[in-house]
């Protein structure tokens, strides 16, 4: 049996605090005991502190994508402290990723990436791959970079 936790720990990742909600929502919901929603998670770094600014004018793509692997690591945290463990996700569903980015660049899918790699180096490509969407958006809350929802069927 695959084991997310195992996986997580040989990638040798660190998780950020789960996010206290900013607003009247919850940072994760069960629905009928099989799919877990997990809101708009930002930038959290380790500290605590978040990843700020717009893609195209003060950070790079690159840049960009290593902010949406962030969410995708505040996202674990998230998971890890509702569930219990990484090990109860059976798969990845959907991910919805917005950009807070100049109205040049068009490049969302690639920064949303760093969020979807990382869920697949997690579950693998099977499991840790679901439905898709990249926007940009002309600003997202506190300018961070980058805010990301999902979908996840559980165990």
């Amino acid at each position: 049996m695959y084991n997310a936790d195992e996986q997580f720990e040989k990638l040798g990742l660190t998780l950020p605090p789960a996010p206290k909600p900013l607003g009247v929502y919850k940072p994760a919901f069960v629905v009928d005991g099989k799919y877990l929603y997990l809101s708009g998670h930002g930038t959290v770094q380790n500290d605590g502190s978040l990843i700020k600014g717009r893609i195209g004018r003060d950070i790079t793509p690159e840049e960009g994508k290593l902010a949406a692997r962030q969410v995708g690591l505040t996202m674990l945290s998230t998971i890890k402290s509702h569930l219990g463990s990484l090990n109860k996700v059976k798969r990845v569903i959907k991910v919805f990723g917005m950009v807070n980015c100049t109205p040049e660049f068009e490049r969302h899918p690639y920064i949303i990436n760093g969020c979807s790699e990382l869920f697949a180096s997690i579950w693998g490509d099977d499991n840790g791959v679901g439905t898709r969407s990249a926007v940009g958006f002309g600003s997202l809350p506190d300018n961070i970079p980058v805010e990301i929802e999902a979908i996840f069927e559980i165990q």
